[in-house]
């Protein structure tokens, strides 16, 4: 193996061009995204019945099933109707967070070579860092000063979840609407349902900010940590104190939010941005989704506390085996993204060093990496985690869901919802990224997998 990583010059194939507009029906296909586009919304509306007027509990029809509805569309008027503050504060921050990405200082990175723009580079300003650290220090000003007391956050949960709701499908058919009024569309399929969810535009940009990448790092992951944030402090006002559970959340939510920010510069070579278009499916989720039903291990500690009086608490073993658990899965999430994002980066010259990204981890960067060279002109990395496993970083992704669920208890299915969901998805990536890498790459890939033969966990899987 060369120890030293060569510079790629990667030259749009035919098979790349191929593989890039290939129209191919993902969960299943026009029919299957109506119903998740009904089912999203229509879920998330009834994990917060569930758990505003039932204590987390998931409740079934017991008589009539148009009954049952009404009397959760009754529950959400009365509780999550989209009140004028929760249009200020989610809507004011949707916008500060866009005119940071515009405004704030931060390096420029390159992109992989676009197929459909014949082999172009697009250019991103990664400033999530500096946009985040001026976020942490403005709110935590509002807060103390009683401007904006963030506590109120989760007192409004259903409203802000509404309006969330209603502007994931609204920026959805924005972008819909200006790719087709600009023809910049991709990946066509022809039924409007299909490709309304999937997306038309593949890279839709507002001057220089990417708004694929805006609405994937700077929406979902903050506004999920301040919603637990929210919780901790509700707690403390309430109480007087916060439990371990809860700073366990906050911590967790506040390492992912933090690593996406201060990982931003590789995000550009990542498969959603090189790959995937900006439609319903990413923009709703990314909008709504993420931040609304991943916080619910959070809601459940506090909602459970208010209607009992009594805290969800562990045992000291227990509470530092989950605490080993989330931080072990951290490590190698972190590590893991890194070892591979940095890899590719500096195939193509673009890797940049942040010194003061927080925190920097040991074996986030590896030397002398080895790799698999292949006939495509790719380079396929078999060290660190990598060598270890195909898809570390899922393993990763799942040791730290699982341990959101496990911090509260076993009396509530919603905390483990989101562990549930990822084992879904990550599923369904991993199966779908070994068919394009198998196409691909060929006998390439055969050896590939030889050399890697588990794809989440050494010697099991």
């Amino acid at each position: 193996m060369v120890l030293k990583i060569p510079q790629v010059k990667q030259v749009v194939t035919d098979l790349d061009i191929k593989i890039h507009n290939q129209v191919t029906y993902e969960f299943g296909g026009p029919l299957g995204v109506t119903l998740m586009m009904i089912g999203f919304p229509s879920l998330m509306y009834y994990f917060w019945f569930c758990l505003e007027y039932h204590q987390g509990q998931l409740v079934y029809p017991t008589e009539s099933l148009w009954t049952f509805i009404d009397d959760m569309i009754n529950k959400v008027k009365l509780g999550a109707y989209p009140s004028e503050y929760a249009i200020k504060v989610y809507m004011g921050y949707v916008l500060f967070s866009f005119i940071l990405a515009y405004v704030m200082p931060g390096p420029e990175v390159e992109g992989l070579p676009v197929p459909s723009l014949k082999g172009k580079k697009l250019t991103y300003l990664c400033n999530g860092l500096s946009s985040w650290y001026l976020t942490l220090t403005l709110s935590a000003i509002l807060h103390w000063t009683g401007l904006f007391r963030l506590t109120t956050i989760v007192d409004h949960f259903g409203e802000l979840m509404t309006v969330a709701i209603l502007w994931g499908f609204v920026m959805s058919g924005c972008v819909y609407g200006w790719s087709l009024l600009t023809k910049d569309t991709h990946r066509m399929s022809g039924y409007f349902l299909y490709d309304f969810f999937m997306g038309a535009p593949l890279n839709p940009r507002i001057a220089h900010v990417d708004l694929k990448m805006w609405a994937e790092i700077r929406v979902p992951w903050p506004v999920l940590f301040y919603l637990s944030l929210s919780c901790l402090l509700k707690q403390y006002e309430t109480y007087g104190t916060v439990t371990a559970p809860m700073c366990f959340m906050v911590l967790a939510h506040f390492l992912y939010a933090n690593a996406c920010q201060k990982g931003e510069e590789c995000i550009p070579v990542s498969w959603d941005i090189f790959y995937e278009k900006d439609g319903f499916m990413l923009i709703f989720w990314n909008m709504a989704g993420v931040p609304f039903t991943y916080c619910y291990p959070s809601l459940y500690l506090i909602k459970h506390q208010l209607c009992t009086s009594h805290p969800i608490t562990h045992s000291l073993p227990v509470t530092s085996f989950l605490f080993l658990l989330l931080l072990t899965g951290y490590y190698v999430f972190d590590t893991g993204n890194s070892q591979k994002n940095r890899f590719r980066m500096e195939q193509h010259r673009t890797f940049i060093h942040r010194r003061f990204a927080f925190p920097q981890l040991p074996w986030g960067h590896l030397k002398d990496p080895k790799y698999i060279q292949t006939e495509h002109g790719n380079l396929l990395l078999i060290s660190g985690w990598w060598g270890l496993a195909r898809k570390p970083h899922y393993t990763a992704d799942l040791m730290m869901s699982l341990s959101w669920g496990l911090i509260t208890g076993f009396n509530s299915f919603l905390p483990y919802f989101y562990f549930c969901f990822f084992v879904c998805v990550l599923t369904h990536r991993a199966k779908r990224d070994m068919e394009r890498c198998a196409n691909k790459y060929g006998k390439d890939w055969e050896r590939y997998c030889e050399r890697v033969p588990y794809v989440l966990i050494p010697f099991v899987y």
